[in-house]
């Protein structure tokens, strides 16, 4: 018989199917536009054909919150123009103005210096004419001596001091004040000087506004008249003190704006509240209503893109989370584009029940729409693909619910009922993580029923809002629907999902563990030893693969089944050779390979007539791999040395794929050399398991699967400990014990 690889052969281009790229993505495309879609009418902004000065047929509530720009700027605006202009007292004005005053009889003084020099010169000068030339003064020249500059006269007094001043100030004061002070000896002006600084001081201590400054130049002028008696002093000291006096209590620009700002910061935004009644029904649309109704998008005037951008926005971050976490979890969709295709169809088949739940609102019943059995999404991942893929699409579903359900709340997201159905989901999946029995779905369904109702009772204290004990119990009766909704259509769909799918349930399993199937009574009846072989090594590969968290009860039904082959020749086997001749003894060692290499095939095609699941018929047809018959190929040696292979005397393949796969091959070599042993002991056993696990390891029987060495270790370590249960000492009984010596002293007694 040739090599059967062509079952292999035949799918392979199902597996690549199943594993190409561009199906995940178009799956995953799939999967956004289901979400798009069941997403999409409930975030399209209500529009109302209303106009300004007609009646509301109906209470308008604003279903965002927004701020009205127009109105905050008008209360800023306001806030601004109430607060009054800031003045503030300019001390250092007094200063600047004495020192003017100052500057104005130093100059004068100056002017008075030059004019006196002047007058003594010239006097000097006179003096020498009348006395005649003598001396070295009479060999001069007349057109040699120095003549002096003659005084000045009163115009050039004046014209000299207005030249000293700065323009303005000379533009400010009269020739007549100018020449009352140049007429004035020195004395008289450090008397007026210390007059008219006094009263500059005195008067522009309080303040003077400019509208004050007149009052404040009187008061100055008064104050001045009390002390000068000169009357041609007085007229110029009281234009310079008039001058002198200025207004010091100004407008502050700066601390007026900082006051109009500050104003202006306290100023809250005027917002449109969600939820806020925009107008009550038979109410008035004036245009302040109608200008409102347009910034909450309630009108039909201009099409809004924005909600759809991110609608889309959301799926896609929600599409892109869910393709990381499943191409990263260690589950089957991250390689199995069925699985994915399964967990799309559940995903999409929720969303409907979801969206058709959500319609619901229309009948008016407090609480109605918690009847939705999102649960049963989560309930069916769990038992169909894995505890870690539900929990995480219950944020999904959660994310989702929030938006399909947001007819009973203004806002685009009723986060109330995301938390209602977060929690559901949850609860689902965490109580079916254990257990898969019809009995454990129904009772998920009640623990998903009491938690359903204790988040609606924890939802309605947290709104703080008045409810009767009718809308409680309403709500309340909803949610246990919810939960009994959801374990009935998870129990209805599961045989769907199994036989659409080929999915290898948790129940399925335990299904074809029955004693019962008509397969099992098939190997009962017709290889009882091969059976009883059957059920040690389901108990060794069981125990292995839990060890390193694979799937111990594939492994132990897959087990059951792995010899079913064998019933054709049961005879060929030793475990079913029971008072009977070895007919391997009567023929070739090449026809004996035939046989015994054949079994595991024709035990996979057998599975396949009875459309056994998939990952069944691989472990019958994997767990002896590509390995020797030994036995056979020693004698077949023997026979004829010169011409015998090796890989004739091998098993077809293929090698195993799946740790499931490679365990059940060593429980199954472990099973039959434990058993050949004539008194096994614990180190015997933990020798033979390991060296049956080392040939294989270098026989390469492993290279196609992913155990590693650590977790080999670990499977040997659990087999040892099984096995030593299994193959313990017998103690002998005190009846044994008695029938045993009465049988000694027959023998003893005859003969």
């Amino acid at each position: 018989m040739g090599k059967r690889s062509s079952p292999i052969d035949q799918q392979k281009w199902w597996q690549k199917l199943k594993e190409h790229r561009y199906i995940r993505h178009s799956l995953f495309v799939l999967l956004g536009f289901l979400l798009y879609a069941a997403m999409v009418s409930n975030v399209i902004p209500e529009t109302l054909n209303i106009s300004p000065g007609t009646m509301s047929d109906q209470d308008i509530r604003s279903p965002v919150t927004v701020e009205d720009r127009d109105e905050t700027e008008q209360k800023k605006q306001e806030a601004a123009e109430s607060v009054d202009s800031v003045y503030s007292i300019e001390s250092r004005y007094a200063q600047n103005r004495v020192e003017k005053i100052n500057e104005i009889f130093l100059l004068a003084k100056q002017v008075l210096d030059t004019q006196e020099e002047r007058i003594q010169a010239y006097e000097a000068f006179e003096d020498n004419e009348d006395a005649g030339p003598s001396g070295a003064e009479g060999d001069l020249e007349d057109e040699e001596r120095e003549i002096p500059p003659e005084p000045l006269t009163e115009e050039e007094k004046l014209e000299n001091l207005r030249a000293l001043m700065s323009s303005r100030t000379s533009q400010e004061l009269s020739d007549q004040t100018l020449t009352a002070l140049l007429n004035s000896d020195e004395e008289q002006l450090d008397q007026a000087e210390q007059i008219i600084t006094n009263t500059i001081y005195d008067v522009m201590d309080d303040e003077i506004r400019m509208d004050e400054l007149d009052v404040a130049r009187d008061q100055a002028e008064r104050r001045v008249s009390i002390s000068i008696a000169d009357q041609d002093l007085y007229e110029g000291m009281v234009e310079l003190v008039r001058f002198g006096v200025t207004a010091n209590y100004l407008y502050d620009q700066a601390a007026t704006e900082e006051a109009r700002q500050l104003a202006v910061e306290t100023v809250e935004p005027v917002m449109i509240r969600e939820g806020q009644l925009l107008v009550a029904q038979g109410q008035l649309v004036t245009s302040e209503v109608y200008h409102q109704l347009a910034l909450a998008g309630l009108l039909d005037d201009h099409t809004n893109i924005y909600p759809y951008i991110g609608l889309a926005i959301l799926v896609l971050i929600m599409t892109g989370m869910i393709g990381y976490f499943l191409s990263d979890a260690k589950t089957s969709l991250r390689t199995n584009n069925t699985h994915l295709l399964m967990y799309v169809l559940i995903f999409g088949l929720t969303l409907v029940v979801m969206k058709v739940v959500s319609f619901t609102h229309l009948i008016e019943l407090p609480g109605i729409s918690l009847i939705a059995p999102v649960a049963m999404g989560t309930m069916l991942m769990t038992i169909l693909l894995h505890p870690r893929v539900a929990l995480f699409s219950s944020m999904m579903f959660a994310v989702t619910a929030s938006i399909i359900f947001n007819n009973e709340t203004t806002s685009v997201v009723n986060f109330t009922h995301g938390i209602y159905v977060f929690f559901s989901c949850v609860a689902g999946t965490f109580f079916l993580s254990q257990s898969h029995r019809m009995a454990r779905i129904l009772q998920a369904g009640l623990f998903v029923a009491g938690l359903n109702i204790l988040i609606v009772i924890a939802i309605l204290m947290l709104r703080n809002a008045q409810f009767s004990l009718w809308e409680a119990g309403l709500s309340g009766a909803f949610a246990a629907g919810a939960g009994f909704l959801a374990a009935v259509l998870t129990i209805g769909l599961i045989p769907f999902f199994e036989a659409g799918f080929g999915i290898l349930s948790t129940m399925k399993l335990i299904e074809l563990s029955s004693p019962n199937h008509p397969l099992l009574r098939k190997i009962l009846l017709e290889a009882p030893g091969t059976y009883h072989h059957s059920v040690i090594v389901a108990n060794l590969a069981e125990a292995g693969c839990e060890s390193v968290g694979a799937n111990g009860l594939l492994a132990r039904v897959g087990s059951y089944y792995h010899d079913l082959g064998k019933t054709r020749r049961p005879h060929f086997f030793i475990e079913n050779q029971m008072k009977m001749d070895n007919p391997h003894d009567k023929i070739s060692p090449q026809l004996s390979k035939t046989i015994i290499t054949a079994h595991p095939y024709d035990g996979a095609a057998m599975l396949r007539e009875h459309r056994m699941p998939k990952e069944i018929i691989d472990i019958a047809e994997q767990h002896h791999g590509t390995t020797l018959l030994k036995y056979f190929y020693f004698k077949a040696k023997q026979d004829d040395e010169s011409s015998v292979t090796e890989e004739e005397f091998r098993y077809p393949g293929p090698r195993a794929q799946t740790r499931e796969s490679a365990i059940v091959g060593i429980a199954d070599s472990v099973e039959a050399a434990v058993r050949s042993m004539s008194k096994p002991t614990p180190e015997k056993i933990e020798s033979l398991v390991n060296k049956i696990i080392a040939d294989r390891l270098e026989d390469g029987q492993f290279n196609e699967c992913d155990l590693t060495l650590k977790e080999l270790n670990t499977v040997a370590t659990s087999i040892c400990e099984t096995l030593q249960g299994t193959f313990h000492s017998r103690i002998e009984y005190p009846d044994e014990i008695t029938e045993k010596n009465v049988d000694k002293e027959k023998v003893k007694k005859h003969g």
